[in-house]
């Protein structure tokens, strides 16, 4: 008759057969039925919310902002300064230029110096490139958001920037203000957050307009 194991080697097995057991639940049984679930269900959201064109080209994902600017003179100066493209509409400001690998904020305080000149040189620019008086522009135009990856902006900013997408593109100010309206989103739930627009997916209906 053979005799029993020791108590601790038969305490490490059953550890060892329950570390393989769950490993092989949790670690790839369960894995492989969320992602099934989620492909199923929601193939959009799990796979990063992807905008496409209407020939199936990427432009973007909706989750995330991005630039809209001119081609630069020198692409290999890294001292010269992006321009913004008037055909499209603009996102608000972001500290990290739209680097998703770089997300976040400026961090100036309310009392910085810095923060103020970057708040009354934003307000000259957009009144400038929009032609509205400064006075007028709105605040998300003036201030960067926490992550630096915003793709909303405030309905006040999108129709602010109505006029100069119409004339650059040619189109009536009617035809580009409906658009606006149409991906205008209402506060989550009716009484959460703020109504915002969604650039990428604002942008991607204007460049299919003929």
């Amino acid at each position: 008759m053979s005799k029993p194991l020791p108590a601790v080697v038969r305490t490490y097995s059953t550890a060892l057969r329950m570390l393989l057991v769950m490993t092989v639940v949790l670690g790839v049984a369960y894995p492989l039925l969320v992602t099934g679930i989620s492909q199923v269900a929601f193939a959009d959201k799990a796979n990063g919310s992807i905008v496409k064109t209407t020939d199936g080209k990427e432009v973007g994902s909706s989750l995330l902002g991005q630039t809209y600017d001119l081609p630069k003179k020198d692409p290999g100066d890294p001292n010269e300064q992006a321009q913004p493209d008037p055909q499209w509409f603009q996102p608000r400001p972001a500290a990290n230029a739209y680097d998703p690998k770089s997300s976040g904020a400026s961090n100036l305080g309310p009392d910085s110096d810095d923060l103020l000149k970057a708040v009354n040189d934003r307000r000259a620019a957009a009144a400038a490139f929009d032609g509205v008086d400064p006075a007028t522009v709105p605040v998300d135009a003036l201030t960067a958001s926490g992550s630096g990856l915003d793709p909303d902006i405030s309905p006040a900013y999108a129709k602010e920037q109505i006029a100069r997408v119409a004339k650059t593109r040619g189109l009536s100010s009617d035809t580009v203000a409906a658009l606006v309206d149409r991906y205008t989103d209402g506060r989550s739930l009716g009484f959460l957050g703020n109504p915002g627009v969604n650039v990428v997916l604002l942008n991607k209906a204007v460049s299919e307009l003929k």
